[in-house]
């Protein structure tokens, strides 16, 4: 294997083309990266085995998605021509828009229509055998849709490559051809079909020249095939459909309406019909998302074209007569897209599962997949300004669902620096992770035994939550944004008198009033804040609710704190910030079973939120599981800034007394003793305060394990030898005499008992 480049790290580049010591991919490519046999590179799957749930664990290669969709084999493009050529009734509909009753055609291909006259053919213009423009051979019609017959053919020109002809239903409908000519033309997207020439062709029954455009045939299955073969149990993919493959779905999806957005146009009518999947070839290493038919496409704005849309995923009729067509509404079609094809997964229906591995998967990635849900129903939220914004933003949420999904199924780690949440060096821990002070000797309870005090296990109290939490990033586009940046302190109060002097009415500002006020102390300062704030932002923006959480916490109003946090989750469900505020309410206040499976979600996913494994160490030792505690604790990476913290709170729970009573055993005293003599304390000397507190504390632990009368006899003399001489360490360390002649009494008191 070759040694991993990267700077200070000992690891050696795997078969997959990553690290198998810092995970991080290699700098330069090993040479003996192999190629599957389709072209595909073989570090596109990472371990040597299948992830939790049967489904392999991906890795990305250089460009590559990291979460690629399945292959699947495709078969011959011919067999997927029709042989029956009736048209559904759903998309039958009279071509005159002024037309009293457009469904009153007669049931035959061709015709007139029953309320208007005007005629009407549903016929294939096209049958297999024909030659378009001398170059385009139809080897017959392989769709239709509410507003064209697809033909399959082969180029003459290009070697016979399989290319796609479309025309329209409905040959008065010229108009719409003409349009979507127009909106295919502005298209150069990976996710969108393309547009290769446009030809017309004369129609055998009108002698009028008819026009269809070339397309790229695109070799897959539209995704309403793949749902519905899924729930069936018989996936065409080459893996069981997961909520993470939808989420790729969704996301190249909004990438190909991002695309559409920024050149003003609207798709329209998005649904599993008209999005293809297309399995990977030479060309593309991996399998990609289509959009398809375009047909219904419109400029923004536009009230002149009919609307072609498919009831089931669109907005209700009333939106669409107050507000058209718009990119709200176009969301609205995203999100009920996921949402029927989540319901086709295994995840949903357990298809290709085995019963009892599907419960404790699901188990697993419950808050993953809920989060995908918050996704889905903001984006269907019933009020157009509560839906997210635009492609990019929801595309940001969906990203961080998925790394969420997949690092609760396979338990790595897959950090993303959030776009609205700054990263916290504080760590929630109360204390635990720190050598205990003084104070635990000089200020112990009178008559205390202090090898049986109860374990503090770190809680935090609701303002150490409220000041320690994420902070929002300040929006680039408020006009003080450059002014706070500067403005930055950690002083709190001379934060706030900095932010009274810059007479700025901007919501920015009134946040870090908030923020500055809590940091403070100023409780009264912080509420004047949120309540400009209020006034600048309205009721419905997610930083508003974030602030009063924040408030509310300090106020000791956790209940309401943990209600405000939980509609930000439902704002932002993408984002690790809201689910650590839910997690540490739900722990205040005495719901551990909630709080830990968000603890949980926040630390699979990114290993630098240090405060989630101490949260989740603190539900652990509620129940009394020391074990699992301090297992927690120790996958802390030894790059984290809190990885000391991590290691001190290990020997510290394993040397306590947990709440319920439960002391420590001779074998994790021992541990706590290996550990700590392993610690970097004391700027790396081999003795110092630090040390002499810790050891102090594991010391004590052993001897309150002893009987008492094994305490006062021989046996026990050596604990009291190294315990009297600890005290007499720690009288050194402080120069208030009260506490010196504590310390030294509490030496006294463990000398050795000798008979001379």
């Amino acid at each position: 294997m070759t040694a991993c480049a990267r700077s200070g790290c000992a690891g050696s580049i795997d078969e997959t083309g990553f690290c198998d010591t810092c995970d991080l991919p290699a700098l330069v490519p090993p040479p003996s990266a192999a190629r599957s046999a389709s072209g595909r590179p073989t570090s596109a799957r990472s371990g040597s085995g299948p992830a939790p749930g049967g489904v392999a664990a991906r890795r990305p290669g250089v460009g590559e998605d990291p979460f690629p969709l399945p292959d699947f084999e495709f078969p011959d493009p011919e067999s997927l021509v029709l042989t029956d050529l009736r048209v559904p009734d759903r998309v039958r509909r009279c071509a005159n828009e002024g037309c009293a009753d457009r469904t009153r055609l007669p049931a035959k291909d061709s015709g007139h229509c029953l309320s208007c006259g005007t005629p009407f053919s549903f016929r294939p213009s096209l049958a297999p055998g024909d030659v378009v423009e001398q170059r385009y051979e139809v080897c017959g019609p392989i769709a239709h849709g509410g507003l064209g017959w697809v033909y399959l053919a082969r180029d003459g020109r290009l070697n016979d490559r399989y290319c796609v002809l479309k025309g329209l239903i409905d040959a008065s409908d010229e108009a719409l051809t003409a349009f979507e000519v127009w909106a295919l033309t502005q298209m150069d997207h990976p996710n969108i079909v393309g547009i290769y020439n446009f030809v017309r062709h004369p129609d055998e029954r009108t002698g009028k020249a008819r026009e269809y455009i070339v397309m790229e045939y695109v070799p897959g299955l539209p995704l309403s095939v793949v749902a519905t073969a899924a729930q069936q149990g018989g996936s065409r993919l080459d893996e069981p459909l997961l909520t993470e493959h939808v989420v790729t779905c969704g996301l190249q999806v909004l990438a190909a309406l991002g695309h559409l957005h920024e050149r003003d146009m609207l798709y329209c009518d998005l649904k599993p019909d008209n999005v293809m999947i297309r399995p990977a070839d030479r060309s593309d290493p991996d399998t990609r998302i289509k959009l398809i038919d375009l047909g219904g496409a419109r400029r923004a704005g536009d009230t002149s074209r009919p609307i072609v849309i498919t009831r089931r995923y669109q907005v209700s009729a009333e939106e669409i007569s107050a507000r058209g067509m718009t990119v709200a509404s176009e969301i609205h079609t995203v999100g009920e897209t996921l949402n029927q094809l989540y319901r086709a997964t295994s995840d949903h229906t357990g298809q290709e599962v085995p019963a009892e591995r599907h419960v404790r998967e699901q188990q697993r990635i419950a808050v993953g997949v809920e989060s995908f849900k918050l996704v889905c129903a903001r984006a269907r939220h019933p009020e157009p300004e509560r839906r997210f914004a635009d492609a990019a933003e929801m595309a940001r949420q969906l990203r961080g669902v998925r790394r969420e999904i997949a690092s609760l199924r396979d338990g790595r780690p897959r950090p993303e620096p959030s776009a609205v949440f700054a990263d916290n060096a504080v760590l929630l821990d109360a204390g635990l992770g720190a050598v205990p002070p003084l104070t635990r000797w000089t200020r112990r309870p009178a008559g205390a035994l202090l090898g049986e005090l109860p374990l503090d296990i770190g809680t935090p109290a609701t303002l150490a939550v409220a000041t320690g939490l994420p902070t929002p990033v300040v929006f680039p586009d408020d006009p003080a944004a450059d002014v706070l940046a500067a403005a930055a302190t950690e002083n709190a109060p001379r934060l706030l008198a900095q932010l009274d002097a810059l007479d700025l009415d901007t919501p920015e500002v009134a946040f870090a009033v908030v923020r500055a006020g809590l940091s403070a102390g100023d409780l009264a300062a912080a509420a004047e804040g949120l309540d400009e704030a209020r006034e600048q932002v309205g009721e419905a923006d997610w930083r508003l609710w974030w602030h009063e959480g924040l408030l509310e916490l300090a106020e000791a109003d956790t209940g309401a704190a943990r209600s405000r946090f939980e509609e930000v989750r439902r704002a932002l469900p993408g984002e690790v910030a809201p689910e650590l505020a839910v997690a540490c309410c739900a722990e205040l206040l005495g719901d551990h079973a909630a709080a830990e499976p968000y603890y949980l979600a926040v630390w699979r996913r990114d290993h630098s939120v240090v405060s989630a494994v101490f949260g989740l160490a603190r539900v652990h030792l509620a129940r009394g599981d020391r074990a699992g505690a301090v297992e927690l604790l120790d996958e802390t990476p030894d790059v984290s800034r809190h990885h000391d913290a991590a290691r001190i709170a290990a020997v510290r729970v394993l040397s306590g007394t947990l709440p319920n009573g439960a002391r420590p055993t001779g074998p994790d005293l021992d541990a706590a003793a290996t550990r700590l003599a392993s610690l970097y304390l004391d700027g790396g000397e081999p003795t110092g305060d630090s040390r002499t507190r810790l050891e102090t504390v594991v010391h004590e632990a052993r001897f309150a394990l002893l009987p008492n009368a094994e305490a006062a006899r021989p046996a026990g003399n050596g604990l009291r030898e190294l315990l009297e001489a600890r005290y007499r360490a720690l009288a050194r360390q402080t120069s208030d005499r009260g506490h010196r002649s504590d310390l030294v009494d509490l030496a006294n008191e463990h000398r050795p008992f000798t008979f001379r």
